[in-house]
């Protein structure tokens, strides 16, 4: 166990402190704000507060995590033996900045709470983030700052030991069309007709015509391979099924279909099953509960997962309504546009209602990377999506993190914008579950 002495314990400080030590580093901490019993000590420990009490181990703290509510903050990246880090710290300090102010506000994103501009979905961008602004999206900077101070506490206590955890792998699985031609009503089907033979897609038409007469498998139904694969690499799989009512933006297969609803009980017999929240319910509490009630009464067990549609998160607000719901693991921490880590860690965390300033029974799974974002967004073809994808891994390998992953049933199918693309998943899994 280590000691800590601080000042004032704030929400703040217990929740940041248990994030590093307990869920990262899996070391025990305790707090103390007397001065004899942190002196009377004999284990490891050291001080977080303004200025040291006398020779022991220090790390001076930033007001951060003894204010309240959201203020202005001024971020000036510096360095640290190479790594970015920023709100620096006197010379008297064991490190050159407070990586507990830091990490906290990574982890809470503490400046989607400041003024930004939404894109066209109401999303906060990527190129707004300060981990792009100054190249660290790609890295799990708050893992990695983690380690490297658990290698200066070691240094300074020799006799200290941890026991590290192991990586992790999980594949979510977004259903967004279930299948391409097959299940929808009668009006869509001759509407995708029409819309075809207007831009002269003549093979799309034949393929409509023979999946529909069932002279060929509808290309989205790739969900045996998946199982498939799941089963060869022994992979955790997350299913997020979109069951909201049909819109510009959500265009599944209605809820109400025969096929549809066995597709889903199908899949619970094999993995995870959850809710993925349709565009419009971001903004739309009641929406969102019909939908998880309207899941629940197909898979007859409690929904527990989600991830947004679109990833249309806007905090706190989201996540309060998922809290609302009941709902206690989210998977929508990433960005749509860039691979990498939106709150710069690959281990799942508590959301911080900063609003509240609590700790809430959210848990929040950050994601690395989707095959939409390799595809559509970067333009990069499978090749070089794989090289990103081990880039990737490596960086949660190095810190025994937690890879996620986003792909969707579409993209196993070789069909449309997806031509190419048909081994990408099964080679996805090659390089995430090697050693």
């Amino acid at each position: 166990m280590i000691l800590i002495y601080t000042h004032k314990v704030t929400p703040r400080v217990r929740y940041i402190f248990k994030q590093i030590f307990t869920r990262i580093l899996q070391v025990e901490i305790d707090f103390t704000g007397k001065v004899e019993e942190f002196v009377a000590f004999n284990g490891p420990k050291f001080s977080y507060t303004n200025v040291p009490l006398g020779k022991e181990f220090f790390v001076q703290s930033n007001e951060l995590l003894f204010q309240q509510g959201i203020k202005d903050v001024e971020v000036n990246i510096q360095e640290w033996e190479g790594v970015p880090c920023f709100f620096s710290a006197i010379e008297a300090s064991e490190i050159p900045f407070d990586i507990f102010a830091a990490s906290f506000y990574l982890i809470t994103r503490y400046e989607e709470y400041l003024p930004h501009i939404k894109d066209k979905h109401g999303r906060f961008s990527a190129n707004q983030s300060i981990a792009y602004q100054n190249g660290f999206l790609e890295k799990p900077l708050v893992d990695v700052w983690a380690y490297k101070f658990l290698e200066v506490l070691k240094h300074k206590f020799p006799d200290f030991e941890n026991e590290a955890r192991t990586y992790q792998y999980i594949s979510t699985i977004d259903v967004d069309n279930a299948y391409a031609y097959k299940h929808k009503s009668f009006i869509r089907t001759i509407g995708g007709f029409l819309k075809d033979a207007s831009q002269f897609k003549i093979f799309t038409i034949w393929d409509r015509f023979a999946v529909l007469f069932n002279l060929k498998k509808d290309p989205f139904d790739t969900f045996e391979k998946i199982i498939e694969l799941k089963k060869t690499y022994n992979v955790r799989t997350i299913f997020f099924f979109l069951i909201g009512d049909y819109t510009t933006f959500d265009t599944n297969v209605s809820a109400s279909k025969r096929k549809f609803k066995l597709l889903i009980k199908d899949m619970v017999d094999y993995a995870r099953v959850a809710l993925h929240p349709s565009y419009y319910s971001m903004n739309d509490v009641s929406l969102l509960k019909k939908e998880k009630e309207r899941l629940e009464a197909i898979t007859n067990i409690p929904i527990k997962r989600s991830k947004q549609h679109y990833l249309r998160v806007s905090l706190p607000e989201t996540y309060q309504q998922l809290i609302d719901l009941e709902i206690e693991e989210d998977y929508s921490m990433g960005y749509a546009s860039h691979v990498g880590f939106r709150a710069s860690t690959c281990t799942p965390f508590y959301f911080y209602d900063l609003d509240f300033e609590i700790q809430t029974p959210l848990k929040i799974f950050p994601f690395a990377l989707m095959d939409a974002t390799l595809n559509d967004y970067m333009r990069f073809t499978p090749k070089q999506s794989l090289g990103k994808i081990r880039d990737l891994k490596n960086e949660v390998k190095a810190v025994n993190g937690t890879f996620i992953t986003v792909f969707h049933n579409e993209s196993l199918s070789n069909y449309l914008r997806w031509r190419g693309w048909s081994r990408f998943y099964n080679s996805m899994l090659k390089i995430v579950k090697e050693g």
